[in-house]
């Protein structure tokens, strides 16, 4: 086996090896050398190379949270890292365990004027699970240490491989375990690419197994609670497909004093669930009796499970209307999103529901007005498809209903994510988007990362600005052919047209909605996608027929739509269902 030269090098490899991580994203560098000629050389790592650092890290984090485990991204020194901090911010919220491995100057260089050197230790620190400063090696080059900064060689090469070992295996254990983005941040001096097959490091004894995450004991009060509460809702966010057993689910949905809200990321279905959460609130603003409508559906306790909720429209309506208890379920991140928030049960949502006692629910339980209201909108919604003309509205609601069974599909932020929960997603498929941050930035990047291992074929449904922003996520030489993208280009940001403040003005115009006529034919060509367009609903339709196809390349499909048709005909449609 070939490894670096540079002790330090050799150990995080051979750490990464013995921890099971073997997923490595490589931006390339030469600062990095070290690292990636090690990583490079060894038959256990899957080495992946994306140029652009800000993709490559939303690449990595969408890797790691198809294949729920970490994956580390490597770079140089340098503004290098500071391009991975979108993909680490969105990682920190949304609990992925992204493994940031920045190569950089020896600490004598920082602030002296030379290039591609900035202040590395602790850069993600609001945003990062744990940073890892690892020490500079002192059997490496001792002789220019000595020249420019004897204190680095006050501690032994043995003290120090001890040292960096702990602090490695600290940001492995937080990953692992916390399911949180770490950082490892390497001194390398130079010569940066001797290699070796004789290794100077050897790795201490441990016991591989990392500690698991608290456990609940305290369900008896949970259960109590829970059986003496009549209307209860449970409000599933961002989750992993099968975050709940059907047995639970069936549990739920039989539940007449339970409301489950569910959004397209949440990934759980089941008939008795309310999808639109949207739909159910809107037409109660419109309501002439909204304050008695509301109080009826007010919760007395409220459960949250998964990760971040999409809907403004459930927050605002929890935050006024506080139920009188509020618990997190589940091992990610409890939020007080509705500033009521009173226990966390930090266990599997499954074993929590399971251990719950529910008295025989009454006929006329909290859910069964909401029932009604759930089908009148559902029945008002296909009326309003009949009545409307093409648009961004109809449009996804042609796309859902045509998805192959089992694609992995991967959201865009803005419109995009908004105009899904407006319609049924197949139960078959599994739905993400980084609704961590909510940013535009990466959404690309991340559907392709997450496609690499997947069994089945990936589609990213995504609007104008998000795609053209993002457009060198596609810079990837391992583009599976079966990769998919509807891009729904309405030549601008459509959301800012159905926020408050809209005006037609050049300033609006310019500065909000950012009018543009850019396509996406020539990044196809260039990229090597087969290209597809569709202008009207009759193209959609054909094109359609095609898009899922079997193909040698991957695909994108273009889908123009009325800039300005499109606020109207989203927003009359909650006052024609209301």
């Amino acid at each position: 086996m070939i490894y670096s030269d540079i002790p330090s090098a050799q150990q995080l490899v051979l750490t990464f090896q013995a921890k099971g991580i073997r997923n490595i994203v490589i931006s390339p560098g030469s600062r990095n050398a070290p690292l990636t000629l090690s990583f490079a050389k060894q038959s256990y790592f899957n080495c992946y190379s994306i140029v652009d650092e800000r993709c490559a890290g939303f690449f990595a984090m969408g890797m790691a949270r198809q294949l729920q485990e970490p994956v580390a991204v490597l770079c140089t020194s340098g503004s290098a890292v500071l391009n991975y901090y979108p993909a680490v911010a969105e990682a920190y919220y949304s609990e992925v365990p992204l493994i940031v491995v920045s190569a950089d100057r020896p600490a004598y260089k920082i602030d002296v004027g030379d290039g591609q050197t900035i202040r590395q230790t602790d850069i993600f620190q609001k945003h990062i699970g744990f940073s890892a400063n690892l020490k500079q090696d002192v059997s490496h080059a001792p002789e220019v240490m000595a020249q420019f900064d004897k204190t680095l060689l006050v501690h032994t090469q043995q003290e120090i491989q001890a040292y960096n070992q702990f602090e490695i295996l600290k940001a492995l254990e937080v990953a692992m375990v916390k399911r949180l983005p770490v950082h490892i941040n390497v001194p390398f001096e130079e010569p940066l690419y001797g290699q070796t097959n004789n290794l100077k490091v050897v790795l201490p004894s441990e016991e591989d197994a990392l500690p698991g995450l608290e456990k609940l004991d305290d369900l008896e009060y949970f259960s109590k609670i829970w059986s003496s509460s009549s209307k209860k809702m449970v409000l599933i966010g961002v989750a992993q497909p099968d975050t709940l057993a059907q047995d639970v689910l069936e549990k739920l949905g039989a539940d007449t004093t339970v409301m489950v809200f569910t959004e397209t990321t949440s990934n759980v279905h089941h008939d008795a669930f309310f999808p639109s959460i949207d739909s159910i609130i809107a037409p109660i603003e419109k309501s002439e009796n909204k304050e008695a409508l509301f109080k009826a559906l007010q919760p007395d306790l409220l459960l949250t499970v998964g990760g971040m909720i999409v809907s403004k429209k459930i927050k605002a309506f929890l935050r006024q209307y506080n139920p009188k208890v509020h618990w997190h379920v589940g091992q990610n991140r409890a939020y007080d999103t509705f500033f009521c928030l009173e226990r966390h049960a930090a266990i599997e949502p499954t074993i929590f529901f399971r251990s719950l006692v529910s008295p025989q629910a009454p006929e006329q339980g909290y859910r069964i007005l909401w029932d009604g209201v759930k089908t009148n909108y559902e029945q008002r919604r296909e009326a309003y498809l009949n009545k409307i003309g093409y648009s961004d509205f109809s449009v996804f609601h042609q796309l859902q209903k045509t998805i192959p069974k089992h694609y992995q599909v991967h959201l865009a932020n803005s419109s995009t994510v908004r105009y899904t929960q407006l319609f049924p997603m197949d139960a078959s498929l599994s739905v993400y988007c980084n609704r961590g941050t909510s940013g535009i930035d990466g959404s690309t990047a991340t559907a392709v990362g997450a496609s690499v291992h997947y069994d089945s074929p990936t589609l990213l449904i995504t609007g104008d600005l998000s795609f053209l922003y993002d457009s060198n996520g596609l810079w990837f030489k391992g583009m599976r052919s079966d990769f998919r993208i509807i891009n729904i280009n309405n030549t601008g940001g459509g959301i800012f047209r159905i926020l408050p403040g809209k005006e037609d003005t050049i300033e609006f115009s310019s500065f909000f909605e950012t009018v543009h006529e850019l396509t996406a034919e020539h990044l196809a060509a260039m990229f090597g996608f087969e290209y597809l367009v569709a202008t009207n609903a009759n193209e959609l339709q054909n094109a359609l027929k095609s898009f899922y196809t079997t193909s040698e390349k991957p695909k994108i499909l273009e889908v123009f739509t009325p800039r300005l048709e499109n606020d109207q005909i989203l927003l009359e449609y909650f006052d024609f269902i209301s």
